[in-house]
């Protein structure tokens, strides 16, 4: 140190302990998991903004798809016992109400075929469909009818509907067609079934051959979807069969079908009961609405109100890569990044003699976590491999370069280029492992932590060095 004009040395300025750099730079990591935590945000909200778009380009479409039914509605009337108050007497009377009676089919065949396309807008894609659903109904009524309480004699079969549910009625193409027992039907609008929120069509039907046998109905329905169709089964046996040349799909809900999947396409069958269902063929009341799974909910997949034991399946039509979603992935092995990087720095500084202070820490810690946003940016554009490469390449680089000054080495500089070289390059595996990447990450982290344990096993945490002190 310098000496004063009274002849006195300076007091020399202490080094922090091992120990205390340990605990800094520890800190410093923690507080960048704020902008690391802002990131993932970013990515949501992108996510976000790019289904927005994605709903936007397919309004007037047709939505995700639920279909439902058909129904046989039956009219009919019932006595309604109330008791009320009046001048302070209760007075029970006797109202005759008009009531609703839903049959579901004995057994339903249904064929449909998914034609699919892309339709985009800017950097935005989603997959859409048409679709020709075709199939046949039987009804009865059931041997046991007379335990439903409801006397025949008070039912309406001249009034008869046959209902439909069509969670979108938007999606609707023109040219459909129901006939029963060969007779065409006039459809309408509207008048859907519960299970679609009471979206559809319908038709009035005389259904009067009900009370003697058998009706067959027969339709063909055409109608446009996005993304998933989900079939609500309600017959004794529904026997679905569907198939498209869209080779990603998803098949979900409370049942999963017998399926071929290649690259050419797929096709798949449901056959379901009402027993597996656990409904009856006949009800007093809709059925429960069935919500197309949202991805605010979850992909690929489908949602029925809690305890209302009404069943779906649903067959998505996957992207096979969601960059939004690898990307969020990759953020969360953010803290691999920033604690590997600042190992190495670290072990620079209290084996190697190279002092450095903590604001050369944050920098680098930024450089880290910029990384992200230029993956997500990159991704939007090129896809998501492309843009790893080119986010990587771009931080290595800089923090390679400024670890040349920080260090005063190229030498050095190169190592720390060659670790982060490394572990992007183990970070990919990883994103692309899914099955093993818990075991993967769990290896390096312990390796790392070997190797300093390992490096530093002589290093005396507690010392304290001082530099121009004199003896």
């Amino acid at each position: 140190m310098t000496e004063t004009e009274e002849g006195n040395l300076e007091e020399p300025r202490k080094e922090r302990s091992p120990g205390a750099k340990f605990l800094l730079v520890l800190l410093t990591g923690f507080l960048l998991t704020i902008p690391l935590f802002a990131s993932w945000l970013l990515i949501y909200d992108r996510q976000s903004q790019s289904e927005t778009a994605q709903q936007s380009i397919v309004t007037g479409w047709g939505g995700e798809q639920v279909f439902a039914g058909p129904k046989i509605v039956l009219p009919y009337t019932a006595k309604v016992t109330e008791t009320v108050e009046e001048n302070g007497k209760s007075v029970t009377r006797t109202n005759t109400v008009q009531r609703e009676l839903f049959i579901a089919p004995e057994t339903m065949k249904i064929d449909s075929t998914l034609l699919t396309n892309v339709k985009t807008r800017s950097i935005y894609e989603v997959v859409v469909y048409d679709t020709n659903v075709t199939g046949s109904a039987r009804f009865n009524l059931p041997e046991d009818f007379e335990r439903s309480g409801i006397d025949p004699a008070d039912i309406n079969f001249a009034r008869a509907e046959i209902r439909f549910g069509l969670s979108d009625a938007r999606g609707l193409a023109c040219d459909n067609k129901i006939t029963a027992d060969g007779q065409k039907l006039v459809l309408q609008p509207g008048k859907g079934l519960g299970e679609t929120g009471n979206t559809g069509f319908f038709s009035w039907l005389d259904a009067s051959a009900l009370q003697d046998g058998e009706m067959a109905i027969d339709f063909d329905v055409k109608f446009r979807g996005t993304e998933s169709l989900t079939m609500a089964p309600d017959a004794g046996e529904t026997e679905w069969t569907v198939d498209s040349k869209w080779p990603h799909p998803s098949f979900t809900g409370g049942f999963l079908p017998t399926n071929e999947v290649s690259e050419k396409g797929f096709n798949a069958k449901y056959v379901i009961t009402n027993l597996a269902l656990g409904t009856s063929l006949i009800s007093t009341a809709a059925g429960q609405q069935i919500q197309p799974q949202t991805k605010s909910r979850g992909l690929n997949s489908y949602y029925v109100e809690p305890g209302s034991g009404a069943e779906s399946v649903t067959v998505s039509l996957i992207q096979p890569v969601d960059l939004y979603d690898q990307v969020s992935r990759a953020t969360k092995y953010g803290f691999l990044f920033i604690g590997f990087t600042f190992v190495a720095f670290l072990l620079f500084d209290l084996i190697g003699g190279v002092r450095i202070s903590s604001v050369q820490y944050i920098l680098v810690g930024v450089a880290l976590v910029l990384f992200f946003i230029l993956l997500l940016a990159f991704a939007e554009i090129i896809g998501f491999a492309l843009a790893y490469i080119a986010a990587s390449a771009a931080t290595i680089g800089l923090i390679t370069a400024y670890a040349a000054s920080v260090l005063s080495s190229w030498r050095r500089a190169s190592i720390i280029g060659g670790l982060l070289a490394a572990l992007y390059g183990v970070i990919y595996i990883l994103l692309s492992l899914e099955a093993y990447s818990l075991l993967i990450g769990a290896l390096l982290i312990f390796s790392a932590l070997a190797g300093v344990m390992y490096v530093t096993r002589r290093l005396d945490w507690s010392s304290t060095l001082s530099r121009g002190r004199n003896a």
